[in-house]
């Protein structure tokens, strides 16, 4: 048989030698454009496939970007040098940052996206950037041997040798779905299911887990009655997602808020027995926080109603979304429960909801650089790593395609960690802790969410993107400024103090500060809660022309400074954890004084640091100075 460039000969189930990658990427979702775009930018000759050019970056259930803790990860995309916020940015409708009336570590910026529009920016861009092949293909199956990837073959028969393989299949992977007594093989928005791929994996020896996600009705806005919904408008300053976005642009669309109802909730339970989530018809695992409106009824059963959120797919269409009533109930109960509700008593569904089964994996068998322990070369990304969400798979892409790229050239993987980023903290989760059910991420997921601000993503991780090589001389030379201006900011506040003088004490009154007697020091000001950075510089008339992120960067850190150091702190003592390395070979059967569920544990997971050793469920803290002590011992 023909070999080509070193790979191995064709295999058997394939009948032609197509051309060769450094890396491929299987999927075209958000994953699998962040993987393809950071592997083709790095240098990597790249090709992505999907099983339908036209669901490129689609948004199935529903149509918005970020929102609390994945507004923290887009923003964070972004400063790697990452797609997915210049798209938003590009394609919004609406644009709110949340939780503004909390603290600065959970302010997530979120947006509804003209989903149309997000998927003709990504696709374009995908076909323009250099190194990169968008293809039209199901991949059916990997040829690997002697632990080692060696490409992929199609459902044509296509051969496309690679050095590194990622999988990023999304809900697509012996996808079914379901509505009522109807289930059949199908991918999200009436597309087909990739049916070859599960097998081959398995009989690679990898562990494949089953979830299940939802996804609401699409209802015609022309028989939706707003006048009887609360209206909920963008905010009057836009935030935007990519720290490279100079002029965002405006709010071209509302939202509107309504909630079901005593009547909706007995349609509901009248129906659960025709429910295939209650009927056993439903095998797989659903997501925990975005359940079902029928699983919403049943678990909390004394609330009196459950928001829903009416909001369009786009500029140019009439379809709408009405978030937080994913359902697989059959189609005649969504209507009546549709109609139940107040400003839908007329409404025609224009598409169903329903309930999508997948095959994904399970994470542990992934390092954190998201590469599998026993397949060289071969990495998984979103949903096929049982995460949850377009921002949680955009992120593990964007990660994954890096490494891929990085493996081929020869180059140190990257694998960020918890007190670096959300997505340091969503990737440790998934490959240390595993899980159950499909991941979101959430900002209580993280120890250090104070340091890890959506306003800091930048300061965090853009040094980082431009080490790597995704970040552009020009960007990071503007970064760096932004920074100098920040800290000489900081610095020359700290020289500031104030006089009792009439202006300051009609200031303090007005906005219910205490008085001051003596000279105060701006920055101990500052960090009274009812006081801000504009405000008390007004009084000083010494504007630095600081944007309003720039502002707020430097409020933030004058005003927690405190709890800030604190956290740092704790950030020392946890590097100290995760730089005390464990060998590859370990032998954790030969330690004496491990537990047995530690020992067991261990083997699999092979954790490569005492830290994250510690935060394997099973694993105690006398299992971890076991561990120390034997490392002390062997000098290791």
């Amino acid at each position: 048989m023909e070999e080509n460039s070193g790979f191995p000969q064709i295999p058997e189930n394939a009948c032609y030698l197509a051309e060769s990658y450094d890396v491929v990427v299987v999927g075209a979702g958000h994953a699998g454009c962040e993987a393809a775009l950071a592997s083709a930018r790095l240098g990597a000759k790249t090709a992505v496939f999907a099983l339908n050019l036209d669901s490129v970056a689609n948004m199935p259930c529903n149509p918005s970007i970020g929102g609390t803790a994945k507004g923290h990860l887009v923003r964070e995309i972004d400063a790697l040098g990452g797609e997915m916020g210049k798209a938003a940015d590009k394609t919004f409708l609406q644009s709110r940052m949340l939780n503004r009336g909390k603290g600065p570590a959970v302010y997530s910026l979120r947006v509804q996206s003209d989903r149309r529009a997000y998927q003709q920016v990504m696709k374009h861009t995908l076909e323009l950037t250099e190194n990169l092949d968008l293809k039209q293909a199901e991949v059916t199956s990997l040829f690997i041997e002697n632990n080692q990837v060696l490409g992929v073959v199609t459902h044509t028969g296509a051969f496309y040798p690679a050095k590194c393989v990622v999988i990023a299949s999304g809900t697509y992977l012996k996808g079914k779905i379901i509505i009522g007594d109807t289930a059949y093989a199908g991918g999200p928005d009436g597309t087909r299911a990739a049916e070859g791929l599960s097998a081959s994996l398995l009989a690679c020896g990898v562990q494949l887990m089953r979830f299940k996600t939802g996804t609401p009705a699409r209802v015609n806005r022309s028989t939706v009655d707003f006048s009887k919904m609360e209206r909920q408008d963008g905010d009057e300053t836009i935030t935007p997602f990519s720290f490279e976005t100079e002029n965002p642009g405006e709010n071209k669309e509302s939202c509107y808020l309504t909630y079901t109802n005593a009547e909706t909730h007995k349609i509901i339970m009248d129906n659960l027995h025709r429910s295939p989530l209650y009927s056993g018809k439903i095998e797989g695992v659903g997501p925990r926080y975005c359940p079902s409106i029928e699983d919403k009824v049943v678990r909390f059963h004394d609330k009196e109603r459950h928001q829903l959120f009416i909001e369009p797919m786009g500029e140019n269409t009439e379809e709408m979304y009405v978030q937080g009533m994913s359902s697989s109930l059959p189609e005649d109960v969504q209507i009546k429960m549709l109609r139940s509700i107040k400003g839908l008593e007329n409404v025609k569904m224009m598409r169903t909801a329903y309930a999508i089964e997948y095959d994904c994996i399970d994470p542990t068998q992934l390092d954190l650089t998201l590469e599998f322990k026993e397949i060289r070369g071969l990495f998984g990304a979103g949903q096929f790593n049982g995460s949850s969400g377009y921002e949680e798979a955009a992120a593990q892409g964007l990660i994954a395609g890096i490494n891929a790229a990085r493996k081929t050239q020869g180059k140190p993987p990257v694998a960020l960690d918890r007190s670096t980023s959300y997505i340091g903290t969503l990737i440790d989760d998934l490959v240390t802790k595993g899980t159950h059910e499909p991941y979101r991420m959430m900002t209580s997921r993280s120890e250090y969410r104070l340091l890890l601000r959506q306003d800091n993503a930048d300061a965090r991780l853009t040094p980082l993107g431009h080490e790597i090589g995704l970040i552009s001389d020009r960007r990071y030379a503007l970064f760096c400024k932004k920074q100098e201006r920040i800290e000489g900011e900081i610095k020359r506040l700290e020289k500031i103090v104030l006089p009792p003088s009439d202006a300051v004490l009609s200031f303090l009154k007005e906005h219910g500060s205490t008085p001051i007697s003596t000279g105060a020091k701006f920055c101990d000001l500052l960090k009274r809660p009812e006081l801000d950075y504009r405000g008390l510089i007004s009084l000083i008339g010494e504007e630095q022309g600081l944007t309003g992120q720039e502002a707020e960067e430097v409020e933030i850190l004058i005003k927690y400074e405190g709890y800030i150091a604190r956290q740092q702190k704790q950030v020392e003592q946890f590097k100290k954890l995760e730089e005390r390395r464990l060998p590859e070979g370990i032998d954790y059967e030969k330690i004496d004084g491990l537990r047995i569920e530690a020992r067991q544990k261990l083997v699999k997971m092979r954790p490569s640091s005492i830290g994250q050793a510690g935060r394997i469920s099973g694993v105690s803290p006398a299992d971890i100075s076991v561990l120390l002590v034997y490392l002390e011992q062997n000098r290791l």
